[in-house]
């Protein structure tokens, strides 16, 4: 069974991925993935596959069966925060490359090769390859974020009455500018709360360490006798679901408008 487990963990992170997410991750604009860690359902089901074939090896089949829960919930914040990152890094690509933008429009330079200048410049593939094609064309990709469909606009605007773009694009990256401080802001002033569940998420373990360390063995009575077991399946359930309330708190307070 053990043997299978891990498998099947190998199994998906090896996995080729279909011809749709073939052409997604090769379609232009399309943000890659550069951390080197599983994405999508693997960086969930394969922390939880490893997880519960370690958990079946040194414990019992409720043990794996927590420890699958609680790696998959380990996954699944560590994809929240790489996008949360992600998204940042791109945002503050686009802040530089607007500002290179507006610089050489406003040097004289023509939009061709303004744009091409700032394309080149930005340090981040995804937002390159969003931003040239909004530059040359004038039109936002789909789900596009609010800062392109306005540079897209005007584009057109630019296009149709010879207006300049400079002052619009100079627009949206003091906007984007505000966005990056108020959200440095937020993380700043929940920094405190953060921190303070992740010292409470692991008071229990602690809780684990000092018993052993008195002879009182607690992993023994939770893990070998049936009240000891529901303790320990209610406690983890708990646990997850503190961790899960906090950390909605916190998302919901640093991304309020």
């Amino acid at each position: 069974m053990t043997a299978a487990l891990l498998c099947l963990g190998g199994a998906l992170l090896l996995w080729p991925p279909g011809a749709r997410g073939r052409r997604l991750a090769a379609a232009p604009g399309r943000r890659l993935d550069l951390t080197g860690l599983p994405t999508g359902r693997g960086g969930v089901v394969l922390p939880a596959v490893l997880a519960a074939a370690v958990g079946l090896v040194l414990s019992t089949p409720v043990v794996a069966g927590l420890a699958a829960a609680c790696a998959a919930a380990a996954g699944r914040a560590v994809q929240q925060r790489g996008r949360t990152a992600a998204g940042e890094r791109g945002t503050r690509a686009l802040v530089e490359a607007l500002g290179v933008l507006v610089a050489e429009l406003r040097a004289g330079r023509p939009l061709v090769d303004a744009t091409a200048t700032a394309v080149d410049g930005c340090t981040d593939p995804g937002t390159a390859g969003r931003l040239g094609p909004v530059l040359r064309l004038g039109e936002p990709p789909p789900g596009a974020d609010p800062a392109l469909v306005r540079i897209a606009a005007a584009v057109r605007l630019s296009a149709r009455t010879g207006c300049s773009l400079a002052g619009v694009a100079a627009a949206v990256e003091d906007d984007l500018q505000a966005r990056l401080r108020a959200e440095q802001e937020l993380r700043s002033a929940v920094a405190g709360p953060r921190a303070s569940g992740t010292v409470l998420a692991g008071l229990p373990v602690l809780g684990l360490l000092m018993g052993s360390g008195v002879g009182a063995d607690p992993w023994r009575v939770l893990t070998t006798t049936t009240p000891g077991t529901v303790l320990l399946v209610l406690g983890v359930l708990l646990e997850l679901a503190g961790i899960a309330w906090t950390g909605r708190l916190v998302r919901r307070a640093v991304t309020a408008p």
